[in-house]
Formats: C-alpha cells, sequence, structure tokens
C-alpha cells in the first residue's frame, strides 16, 4: 500500500508525540503504514507512506537516486550565481552534495495554498521563489543548501518523490495512486 499525503505546516512526520503536537495520526487513519521519508515540522508538501519495507527503502536510500522536487521561498533574490552554485552542488559542513536542479521562478504558482501561518513579510526584504529538485535525503538538505548560497528559505514545500506528484492534494488530504 502507498498513500501520497500533503503535509501540512506543523505536523510532525510521525503518529504519537509525547508533546501533544499535530502528528500523521491526526489525518492517517490507516494502520501499519509509516513515512518513507520525513519532512521537517516547518516543511509541507508530498509525503509517501507504505506498509512496504521494500518500497520505503527504495524510496529513502540514496543509492537508488530518487529524485524529490521542493519549491523554496527564499529570503533574497536568486541571481545567476547562486543557482549556478546550487547546480554544481553545495559545500555543506557534512560534505559536498550532489548537483541539484535548480531555476529561479517569476512567482509563487497559481495552485500553492496560502500557509497558515503566513510567512512573516519584511516590507524592505525581497523573496524569491525557486524549484530544486535533489538526490539525497540529508536533515534540512534544502534549507541548508538555499542558506549555504546566501538565500535563507522561508518556506518549502515538496511536490514530487520520484514518479509520484502531489498533484491537486490540498494540506492534509491524502489519496493513494492507482496501480497499473
Amino acid at each position: 500500500m502507498l498513500i501520497l499525503f500533503n503535509k501540512p505546516f506543523g505536523v510532525l512526520c510521525q503518529f504519537t508525540d509525547a508533546g501533544g503536537r499535530p502528528t500523521l495520526a491526526d489525518y492517517i487513519r490507516q494502520k501499519d503504514v509509516y513515512a518513507a521519508g520525513r519532512l521537517d515540522m516547518d516543511s509541507e508538501g508530498l509525503l509517501l507512506l507504505t506498509d512496504d519495507g521494500a518500497l520505503a527503502h527504495r524510496i529513502t536510500d540514496p543509492r537508488h537516486r530518487q529524485h524529490k522536487t521542493y519549491l523554496a521561498e527564499v529570503e533574497g533574490v536568486a541571481g545567476d550565481d547562486a543557482l549556478a552554485a546550487l547546480r554544481r552542488g553545495v559545500q555543506l559542513r557534512d560534505g559536498l552534495t550532489r548537483p541539484a536542479e535548480a531555476r529561479a521562478l517569476e512567482a509563487a504558482p497559481d495552485w500553492l495554498w496560502p500557509r497558515d501561518p503566513p510567512v512573516r513579510f519584511r516590507k524592505n526584504i525581497p523573496t524569491a521563489w525557486l524549484e530544486l529538485s535533489i538526490s539525497e535525503g540529508r536533515n534540512r538538505q534544502v534549507r541548508r543548501m538555499t542558506a549555504a548560497v546566501g538565500l535563507p528559505t522561508l518556506r518549502l514545500i515538496r511536490t514530487r518523490v520520484g514518479e509520484h506528484e502531489l498533484g491537486g492534494l490540498k494540506p492534509g488530504e491524502f489519496r493513494s495512486p492507482r496501480v497499473a
């Protein structure tokens, strides 16, 4: 079984939390499924859940190079140098990242929902939207990569994992893809 879930901002990628914070259990009632990969509490978007250990391994193991695509709202203007650095790979404390596919967007996509709570607006600091695709899954990797090139991430939404897309799922919604 595979479930595609649009994880809202502020939800933990686990089913229990001693602190009472929102978890997957607040949305997913299916028993014996687990997150194949993670999204930080402050990130949104596509999370895959499965009861198939081999599938979870293929999704999460970096050797399988499953591409994950993200939209990132960043602080600052995404210039050619920053985009080129992301495309080459960025030196982080835990080593050089694999090259990312990176492009600047003119604006947030029309289909994107407003975040609750909204990203703090600062009148004198410009923001930009990037689309990034990576084939690794290091802890907070996209956020660390954008910060390393001078563009701290304000909002992060995963839109794709391998062949699976977020599609029209709204935050908190889920579906099981049809099997051919």
